[in-house]
């Protein structure tokens, strides 16, 4: 198979990072590709819950303001951008890979697959990924990955705020099934509440039991 049909490109096409942010997509549509993804995920250092990738293919034009990466937002601007994404955006795939998944295979493969899941389920066949990171999952799609790419694609962050907003949504949700550990605080990751929370209670069924801060605990569960 040939590097064009799979992998990442390489070459003049994708050098360093330029400072239009939609710069990396308008360089894949000189090369004749047309529907171009972005991917992100959040959720890969918590504690608890699911890692959840989003995959977003926007429109070649549009209002993209205020889309930045997932971090440097505000719950309230990001749930603003979310909606805006939604209705904007030509399709939008989401994948998962829960904490059993990432006690069984470790977490960066269960971010790869949940990335996976995300590009698969778009209504729209992507032809080219923008993927955030170092490291692309194993499909048959042209894909360049882009370090701190969520602050230097708009297709990457875009997917940034897709997959934060829906996985902050679902820890919510599970602070009603487990309301000793407040995850609607803290989503999962680290803090001193959830910590303390963990050596008191031990770990809940969605902590991740492989993962430093809840594996010392795993014989401390009621």
């Amino acid at each position: 198979m040939n590097r064009r049909s799979r992998g990442h490109m390489t070459g003049s096409l994708f050098e360093d990072a330029p400072r239009d942010l939609f710069a990396f997509e308008k360089r894949a549509m000189r090369r004749g590709y047309t529907a171009i993804a972005g991917i992100d995920e959040a959720g890969r250092g918590a504690l608890a819950g699911p890692v959840v990738a989003a995959a977003v293919i926007l429109p070649s034009r549009g209002d993209f303001s205020g889309i930045d990466d997932s971090k440097k937002l505000s719950p309230q601007q990001r749930d603003v951008l979310y909606d805006q994404i939604m209705a904007q955006s030509l399709a939008v795939g989401i994948g998962c890979g829960d904490e059993k998944l990432i006690d069984r295979i470790n977490i960066l493969q269960a971010t790869l697959h949940a990335m996976t899941k995300a590009v698969l389920s778009l209504s729209l066949t992507p032809d080219f990924l923008l993927i955030d990171g170092i490291s692309s999952p194993s499909l048959d799609i042209p894909a360049r990955t882009i370090k701190k790419g969520d602050s230097t694609s708009f297709s990457i962050a875009a997917a940034s705020i897709v997959a934060k907003v829906t996985r902050d949504r679902f820890m919510v949700s599970l602070g009603e099934k487990y309301p000793d550990y407040g995850f609607p605080m803290h989503k999962g990751y680290g803090s001193k509440a959830h910590m303390d929370a963990i050596a008191a209670l031990g770990p809940c069924p969605v902590h991740r039991l492989t993962f430093r801060g809840v594996r010392e605990h795993v014989g401390d569960r009621k």
